[in-house]
């Protein structure tokens, strides 16, 4: 292997669970990453850039071994605490951005609404985030992540594959509030990616994060035995996911007689005549 693929993967098992998850965080795609790791393709300059400043390492160190890297590094209090003080401001604006994306659209957003709802000047949040595209993809991103992890968080205090299916269906549902906001977000995220390719690598890995929570769920249901052992784990998450996001359109847009609690029921019904098993032995579809 590369030396520098060798050191970047260190870099990845100090600093993330999963290369995904490392990937989403410099803003790679995953494919890319995997075969920069295994020899081949090259890390570009950019790349490594963004390896280097998500692990606290130095990019001489990531491509010659010298400099500072893992093990050389002593902590400075000092610079902690201002990068502590980055961090915060940063994820302020980035709240900011996201919660005036849903409120005023993606585009009618501009830098002074976010200075001023932060009580700054455009020049600070200029400072985190040259342009405007800058920050209002970051915002993008830092809502869909916040939403993953506030669900991941949830999931893990549910016991049973049944159980869980059903909790991550009613954290689906638009309700007032956040979750209706980040549904907001979340269809402008589908149209900008539809018109710019560069936003698809980013889109198409929280996609994959998606169904793969689903998949998780029904294989766990199927080691239960509560779900179908003949179910095709990847062929329902694809359904139940596109049905989802058909349902929570509908409700968003105002569709006649959609809503949150209708679209619970659809979702309640598909699983239970494609996923769980009756006393019986497996529903009768011509029962259904």
């Amino acid at each position: 292997m590369d030396e520098t693929a060798q050191r970047v993967r260190h870099v990845i098992d100090v600093a993330a669970d999963t290369h995904r998850e490392f990937a989403a965080r410099i803003g790679l795609e995953p494919t890319k990453l995997s075969k920069s790791l295994k020899g081949n393709r090259r890390f570009t300059a950019d790349e490594l850039s963004a390896v280097a400043a998500a692990g606290g390492v130095s990019v001489d160190w990531l491509m010659h071994g010298q400099g500072p890297g893992p093990a050389e590094q002593q902590p400075d209090p000092a610079s902690d605490t201002e990068r502590t003080g980055d961090e915060r401001r940063r994820a302020e604006f980035l709240e900011a951005a996201w919660k005036l994306i849903s409120e005023h659209g993606y585009h009618a957003v501009r830098i002074s609404d976010i200075a001023r709802t932060c009580g700054t000047s455009s020049g600070a949040v200029h400072y985190y985030f040259p342009t405007k595209q800058d920050l209002l993809s970051a915002a993008l991103r830092h809502c869909v992540e916040c939403a993953f992890e506030r669900q991941s968080s949830r999931l893990r205090s549910v016991d049973g594959a049944h159980a869980r299916l059903l909790a991550l269906i009613d954290m689906q549902l638009p309700l007032p509030g956040r979750v209706r906001d980040e549904w907001l977000v979340w269809l402008q995220f589908w149209a900008e990616t539809a018109l710019r390719p560069e936003l698809r690598a980013i889109h198409n890995d929280f996609y994959a994060r998606w169904r793969e929570a689903v998949v998780r769920i029904v294989r766990r249901g199927q080691r239960e035995g509560q779900f179908r052992a003949d179910a095709d784990a990847e062929q329902l998450a694809l359904g139940l996911t596109a049905l989802t996001d058909g349902l929570a359109i509908q409700v968003l847009t105002g569709a006649p007689g959609a809503t949150p609690e209708r679209m619970r029921g659809v979702l309640l019904d598909f699983i239970e005549r494609e996923l769980l098993v009756t006393d019986g032995g497996f529903h009768d579809r011509a029962d259904v």
